[in-house]
Order: C-alpha cells, then sequence, then structure tokens
C-alpha cells in the first residue's frame, strides 16, 4: 500500500514523533501535526521534532484538534489516505485533578477527527486507544474480547469512549478503523511525566523515588520501537476479507515485572542505588497489567521482544546525553 499522504497527530510527542520517523524512512510521505502544550516542557516536543522528524523532511504543524474548522483546513489541504491519530491529553494520575483537558483532546478532538475522516473519505484511521481501558480486570493476560466497560480514571473512560466512537462511525459510515491498546511505553525521548523517566532524574538528583504499593505493581513495560513496528504494521495492512470496519489491539510485551524490578535495573544501569519512598496505592492504578497479543501475531506477524534491561539501556544512554545538552 502506498498512500498519498499519512497525517500523523500527536507527531510532536513520544509515540508520535517515532511513528511519523518510521513511517517516512519506509518511503512513505507523512506530515505531522501538534498543539505543542505546555502538559510538560514544550522544548522537548520541540526537540523531539528537530531531531526525529527533520533530518527526514517531515513537517510538523501547529494544529489544536478540539477546533473543527482548524481540522477540516488541514484534512482539506492534506487529503490524507491514512491518519494515524496518537495525540491525546495523555497521564491517569492527571485526570484525577484536571479533567477539562481529557474532555477537550481525548473527547472533542477525537470526535473532530472522526468527522473529517468520514468527510474526507480516509482508507484507513488508526488511533491510540490505552490498556487502561481493562480497568480493574483479574483475568491476565488482557484480551482484547474481554469486557472493557469499568474504568478507573478518567482518562481510561476517554479512550474507552474513543473505541465507541470509532466502532460507531465504523458501523454508520463504513469507516475502517483501529485502535491500538498500548501497554505501558518506555524508551528514549519519552515524556517527564512517566514514572520510568520520573525515576531517573530523581535517582540522578540523589532524591528519593515515590514508589505506590510497595512497589508491588506489575505493569507489562513495552519499548518504543517494539510499539512503532506493530503501529506501523496494523496501520499499513490491508482489510482482510470478511474483517470488521472497526478492531481493537492489544500492543504490549507480554512480560509484566514489578514497579520495583524495574527500578532496580534503572538504578543499576545508570550505577547509583535508588532511594525509595514507599506509598499507597493511588487512585486510577491497577495492580497487573499483561497483553495477550495472539491477535497482533496472527494480523501482522510480530510481537514485541526487546528485553526490559535492554530497552532501559537505550534510554539510559540517551537519558545521559540529553541532561549532559540540556542540563
Amino acid at each position: 500500500m502506498q498512500p498519498s499522504t499519512i497525517l500523523v497527530t500527536g507527531a510532536a510527542g513520544f509515540i508520535g514523533a517515532h511513528v511519523a520517523a518510521r513511517l517516512r524512512t519506509l518511503g512513505h510521505a507523512v506530515v505531522g501535526c501538534d498543539n505543542f502544550n505546555d502538559y510538560y516542557a514544550p522544548a522537548l516536543k520541540q526537540a523531539r521534532v528537530q531531531a526525529l522528524l527533520g533530518p527526514l523532511g517531515v513537517a510538523c504543524e501547529r494544529v489544536e484538534l478540539a477546533e473543527p474548522a482548524a481540522v477540516r483546513g488541514l484534512f482539506d489541504r492534506l487529503h490524507p489516505r491514512i491518519v494515524v491519530h496518537v495525540a491525546a491529553q495523555a497521564g491517569v494520575r492527571y485526570s484525577l485533578t484536571h479533567p477539562e483537558p481529557y474532555i477537550q483532546s481525548n473527547l472533542v478532538g477525537f470526535a473532530n477527527i472522526l468527522e473529517a475522516s468520514r468527510h474526507g473519505s480516509v482508507d484507513h484511521l488508526v488511533y491510540a486507544s490505552s490498556s487502561s481501558v481493562y480497568g480493574e480486570c483479574h483475568e491476565m493476560p488482557f484480551r482484547e474480547s474481554q469486557p472493557t466497560d469499568s474504568p478507573v480514571s478518567l482518562y481510561a473512560a476517554t479512550k474507552k469512549a474513543n473505541e465507541l466512537m470509532a466502532h460507531a462511525y465504523s458501523h454508520i459510515y463504513g469507516l475502517r478503523a483501529t485502535g491500538l491498546r498500548f501497554f505501558t511505553v518506555y524508551g528514549p525521548w519519552g515524556r517527564p511525566d512517566m514514572a520510568y523517566f520520573s525515576f531517573a532524574e530523581k535517582i540522578l538528583a540523589g532524591e528519593a523515588l515515590p514508589v505506590f504499593a510497595e512497589g508491588k505493581l506489575q505493569r507489562d513495560f513495552t519499548y518504543i520501537d517494539d510499539i512503532v513496528e506493530g503501529v506501523v504494521r496494523l496501520t499499513l495492512s490491508a482489510r482482510p476479507d470478511g474483517a470488521p470496519a472497526h478492531e481493537v489491539f492489544n500492543i504490549g510485551n507480554h512480560t509484566p515485572v514489578t514497579v520495583l524490578e524495574f527500578i532496580r535495573t534503572l538504578g543499576d544501569l545508570m550505577g547509583r542505588q535508588p532511594e525509595l519512598q514507599f506509598l499507597p496505592m493511588q487512585p486510577g492504578d491497577v495492580p497487573v497489567t499483561c497483553a495477550d497479543i495472539d491477535k497482533l501475531q496472527s494480523r501482522v506477524g510480530f510481537q514485541p521482544s526487546t528485553t526490559l534491561r535492554d530497552g532501559l539501556a537505550r534510554f539510559v544512554d540517551w537519558f545521559g546525553a540529553w541532561k549532559a545538552r540540556n542540563g
């Protein structure tokens, strides 16, 4: 498949920048957009664009997806055949105290993308969902067929809403839409609000690390390159005969580890012994996440395989260089 243009929303973000770069290296025409908001330092977003997209000639336009006219104008100019929508207000805990950005970005913004995709005759809309939609489900590993109607955070609720909205548009208008449930993504160029990034900052500064639920929480940490490979393969895949117009897929490492093991591995790679501050489990957290990836393997013949130590080693190398340049 050689689409005329692939639009990647959130292209200045952690996942979006990597996805846009990978699609471009495969020879596709790619244009990105982002609103460059200040949820975390916009300078990091600009740096991603400069380092990952600039050398490949991928432009990243400033667009607010919550504004319908801005989205319509973008689609009218680009006429994208494929849209990879990874723009969103991220963060589970932030959603507990700041609900408005999640409503605007994750619901209003996504509705505008759906409308523009419908009217623009987009061939394939791929959008980011989240493993958080599984809520407090205790049946492991998480399978796409399991019920996901009990979210425990507003962030998770907006992602579940995205899946329902996309399903409705597929059913009513025939829009092909694919939702991707990401599992705890980590790696170079990550977000400073993510646990592993803040852990590295605190380890470097000699500060205590806040560790919730005694560090016994387990997460299916998935390296960014594995996430990107799954996204790209699904994005460019043909729709199989008989497949529904709307589908969801897990993309995870299928190997959960405790947060304590994660911290110890990170500290070892940084050559420092982390100081830990144990705290109670926080609202919105779940005890364990683990992805069943049979559907991903069956469809595109891929499963994430980067080990935690290898992935964290690459992050530590990047983090050291980043701190050396930026203090």
